[in-house]
Parts: structure tokens; sequence; C-alpha cells
């Protein structure tokens, strides 16, 4: 009886130096902060805030009701689905632009800088080599990971589609805090940007159908995607969104992370054509198929969205499925010659002329494993 009582003991004393150690560890800075002031006033009074969380517009649970979260991640963890081979790439001088060139350089995953009419945007940046709270985990791909903050210049606008650690990064985004002039996010994730230093009156957090107005002929708008928010346990206390960037000569849509549905049809309608639509293509399975697209769905969103030429991204980068790291770009090329939506498909690096539809890329992954 002892025995049993000094086993029991043991094992609730470790669960509760482990709980406590979890504890201090979130008190990170890298975890961000829940909403807060005037940034938790906004998110209080959004129609997408019910019942103390965003929801989305239809029902999309983040895995389906046959998903086996222990089966997928003993699968996540044994098979060896990254590349054999160092990822291509091509080093683009950012520091030293023609200002007159409107391109767009993709850093792999959903990270990506465009220079447009003269302004410079940053998306979704993730340049410390991993897209997790701990560094060893999510590794960037060998080859990949080409591009650190002291290689990108002067930011007039800062553009966060959603808070998850593959497209917001802490030790990426305190670095190039000399050089981000604007920060436009979804409701709640300012928070983190005022927590880690940054000046409130520069950032900007905006709802599904806000429409921002920025400088030279320059509109944001903020349109809806089908996923979900938070950096911690907690879920859905951030927003997460689409953006439609209206410039002088070109509109872009800018996908973040969502599942299909029909919002894209109706952001089609209300604001298409795209000269270019940037639409995720890769971390995709069926037990979370209502929050990431296969690539026939993204080719449909494509359609929907009534877009000129689409960038698949949300690849090539990070490992955070089990299908082969080059599937996403295999199947939606294959896809795509029943469809016909020219794919612009740069190496890491490579500029993309954002005015030049007839530009042709290399399909850089054949031939590696």
């Amino acid at each position: 009886m002892h025995r049993i009582k000094r086993i029991m003991i043991i094992f609730l004393s470790i669960i509760f130096i482990l709980f406590i150690s979890v504890f201090i560890y979130m008190q990170l800075p890298e975890f961000g902060k829940a909403p807060y002031g005037a940034s938790l006033e906004k998110v209080l009074k959004s129609p997408h805030y019910i019942n103390g969380a965003f929801q989305n517009s239809v029902v999309s649970p983040v895995m389906t009701n046959d998903g086996n979260v222990f089966s997928i991640f003993k699968k996540f963890i044994s098979n060896d689905n990254t590349p054999k081979s160092s990822i291509p790439s091509i080093k683009t001088n950012l520091l030293n632009l023609d200002p007159k060139e409107n391109i767009l350089v993709w850093f792999g995953h959903s990270s990506y800088f465009m220079q447009i009419d003269g302004k410079k945007f940053l998306v979704d940046p993730v340049l410390s080599g991993s897209a997790s709270p701990f560094s060893f985990i999510i590794k960037a791909f060998k080859g990949s990971d080409i591009y650190k903050p002291e290689d990108i210049p002067d930011i007039d606008y800062l553009i966060i589609t959603h808070d998850h650690w593959d497209h917001l990064d802490y030790k990426t985004i305190v670095k190039l805090k000399p050089k981000i002039k604007n920060i436009i996010t979804p409701l709640g994730v300012g928070s983190d940007f005022i927590y880690w230093g940054f000046d409130k009156n520069i950032v900007t957090e905006t709802d599904w159908g806000d429409t921002t107005k920025l400088t030279d002929g320059f509109t944001i708008n903020t349109t809806e995607s089908h996923h979900f928010g938070g950096r911690t346990f907690k879920r859905n206390n951030t927003l997460w969104a689409s953006y439609v960037l209206q410039t002088p000569s070109l509109k872009i849509f800018l996908g973040g992370d969502s599942g299909y549905g029909p919002h894209f049809k109706e952001i089609g309608e209300k604001f298409g054509p795209f000269d270019l639509a940037i639409l995720e293509d890769g971390q995709y399975n069926k037990s979370w198929k209502y929050i990431h697209m296969v690539p026939n769905e993204t080719l449909q969103a494509g359609k929907d969205l009534e877009a000129k030429r689409i960038l698949p991204v949300h690849n090539s980068k990070f490992k955070l499925s089990v299908h082969p790291w080059k599937e996403p770009l295999e199947m939606i090329t294959e896809l795509d010659k029943s469809v016909g939506i020219p794919l612009v498909t740069p190496m890491i690096g490579e500029k993309v002329n954002l005015k030049d539809n007839t530009q042709k890329f290399t399909e850089w992954w054949k031939g590696l494993r």
C-alpha cells in the first residue's frame, strides 16, 4: 500500500513539474499576447466573434470526425517525406532593386516580398529556419532558408494573414522591427506586435469586410478565409483572413490559409478578376480538409476568383503534413493541364514579373528526391 502511494506521489509530482515547466515556457515573448485593450474591444464587437471565439461562416472543424490525432502523429514522425537533396534557389538582391520594377519574390512556404507601383510589401515572413516554438522542430528544408531578416529592405506594409507559427515568426519580426513602417493584421493579432514593442499607431487590425485605404491609391480589403487562429492552446481568440490588394495598376489576392468554400466565388464576384491569386497548395490531409485545400481545390478557387494567374504556396519549405514534399506542385501542375490557368511556380528567390502574364517557369522540383 505504501509503495503504491509512493508511486502515485512520484507520478503526480512529475505531472506537476511538467505542467509548471510548460506554463513557464509559454511566458516567453514568442507566444505573443492574447487580445487586450483596444484590440480586445474590436474583437468583442466583431460579428464573427461568437460565444467567446471567432467562427468561420460555414462549419469548418479543424479535424474531421474520422480524424485520428495519434495515428496521424505516428505517421508524421515515422514518415520521412522531406527532400533528400537541397532545394534549388536564386538569391535576388532585394536591397538593390530598381524602384520601377513590379516583382514578387517567394521565400518558400507562405512568405513573400512584393514591390508594386513603388511600394514594398512583406507577407507572413518566417525567416528564422523554423516554424515552431522550438527551433529544433519543423525546421526549414535544406536550401530553402536562404533569406534572413538582414536581406529584407525597408517595408512599407507588413501583412499578416493569421498568427500561426508558420505565418507569424517572432524571431523574424523583432529583427525586422526597424524596417517596418506599417502593419496590417486580422483582429486580435495586433496585440502580439504591441506586446513585442511596436508602436500601436502603425498597427491596423481589420475584420472581414473592412476596407483600408493606404497611400498613393493603394487599398486593402480584408476578406474571409476558412481556417482558425491562435498561438497557444486557446484557439480562435484571434481572427484569420485573406486580403484583396488593389494597387494603382494591379489587383492581387493574398489567400493566407483556407479550406475551399463558397467565399472564393463571393470574393471573385465582388472584387475579381485578379491579376494574380496567391493560394495555398500544400500541408493538406483528409483529416483537416475543411481548413486546407488539396490541389484541385486550389485550382477551383483560382477559377472562382477569376484569377489570370495562380501562385501555389504553403509548400517546399516545412513539413507540416504527411504527403511527399513535392506532391503539391506535381499534382497542381498535372491537374492544370485540363484547367489552363497559368501557374506561377518560381524557385525560392526567383523574380516573378507581376506585369508579365507570359513569364515561364521551370518545373524545378523535377528530378529531386
